[in-house]
């Protein structure tokens, strides 16, 4: 905790901000000043395991894209918590295309990581100076320990002052935001922190896969589901209910037949499983349904916890017993499910055509994803 907030004062120098340490019980936070945005710097002992919602704003709507919906503080937020030391041993590769991208910027040029993970591009132009910041704080955590500048933060609430950066970029995140004003929101505040003539890199899952077999190996979540658990998006109207992961069945060799349905349980029992059923169509393998496939939006993606990881004995026995991941005894794994919304194409476009501040400067399909650089104009 001492070495995160010695990185942070560092790197709030660089963006000009003033920053106070403030404790609650077990979690510590930084305020940020100015922003009137509090960032939590502890773990998952903040209420719901939430990270970077919105505190103050002037703005109805912009306060209401950085709430975060429940479905994201579940399988974004706790699943990434649990899952980060397996996570960042299984992210060394850089992708050609961002490395290229970042390997162009001028020299002396200060590159901000949105949603860094573990850092695998910080520091990968030498000649740049590079910050970071990332929801889950043992991806953070992880990062520090390695050396580089970074701190604790929300992508659609960025604490970084206006202008500071020469580039940013955003790697597989947008993805993770389950409603389109966060997505937006985030490419918002992409644009925003970098200057005038800036760019911004952004990297998001496609719909089309190259492989189209692993489609087949997601849960897509219905419409009932989506609608619940997703719109309207803030904690204050959506419908108090919760899923359970545990009947939930997966594997690399099965096509998921089962879509997700929230069950009508009153607010005192919203922790109880739902029924998982199955639906009328058959799963997205057939070639009929490989056009649906396409159309289709929201998944829970498993990642797969080897038993003989050390932090199985830990978070994830707990996340079992309460439903977050279930055990695949014939895998030797613990199995947990983060929310996805991949786009489709020209989707990543139309979030930034009514943008006034950007231009687009390149535009591409690379990997499975879609990648977009943006030009900051004014």
């Amino acid at each position: 905790m001492v070495l995160l907030l010695l990185q942070a004062h560092t790197i709030l120098s660089i963006a000009g901000l003033c920053i106070r340490r403030v404790s609650f019980g077990s979690v510590s936070h930084l305020r940020f000043f100015g922003f009137m945005t509090e960032l939590n710097v502890g773990c998952s002992s903040a209420p719901n395991g939430a990270a970077g919602d919105c505190i103050l704003a002037t703005d109805v709507g912009t306060c209401s894209a950085k709430l975060t919906p429940e479905i994201e503080k579940t399988y974004v937020h706790r699943v990434y918590d649990a899952i980060a030391p397996h996570f960042s041993s299984t992210r060394f590769a850089k992708w050609p295309k961002v490395a290229a991208f970042l390997s162009s910027l001028p020299d002396g040029s200060l590159i901000l990581d949105a949603g860094c993970g573990n850092g695998k591009y910080l520091g990968l132009n030498p000649r740049c100076l590079f910050i970071g910041c990332d929801i889950s704080a043992p991806l953070v955590g992880i990062c520090a320990e390695r050396g580089h500048e970074v701190i604790v933060a929300d992508a659609v609430n960025l604490p970084y002052r206006t202008g500071f950066g020469d580039a940013a970029i955003s790697i597989a995140v947008l993805h993770h935001l389950s409603t389109e004003s966060r997505r937006r929101k985030a490419i918002e505040e992409l644009v925003r922190v970098v200057k005038k003539g800036g760019l911004v890199l952004i990297t998001v899952w496609a719909v089309e896969q190259e492989d189209r077999s692993l489609i087949s190996k997601w849960t897509p979540l219905d419409q009932k589901y989506v609608e619940e658990w997703v719109g309207p998006s803030t904690p204050h109207h959506r419908t108090t209910r919760s899923l359970s992961l545990e009947s939930i069945r997966e594997g690399d060799d099965e096509v998921i037949q089962e879509t997700l349905r929230p069950s009508d349980e009153s607010r005192e029992n919203h922790n109880k499983p739902v029924e998982i059923t199955n639906p009328t169509s058959d799963a997205f393998g057939s070639s009929r349904n490989s056009e649906l496939a396409e159309n289709h939006h929201e998944y829970f993606v498993p990642w797969h916890l080897p038993y003989h990881r050390a932090e199985v004995s830990g978070a994830s026995a707990s996340a079992v017993q309460n439903g977050l991941a279930k055990r695949d005894d014939k895998k030797g794994a613990v199995v947990y499910n983060r929310y996805y919304h991949v786009f489709g194409q020209g989707e990543l476009e139309r979030l930034v055509s009514d943008m006034d501040s950007i231009q687009i400067v390149d535009q591409f399909f690379d990997k499975s994803n879609w990648c977009i650089v943006l030009e900051k104009t004014k």
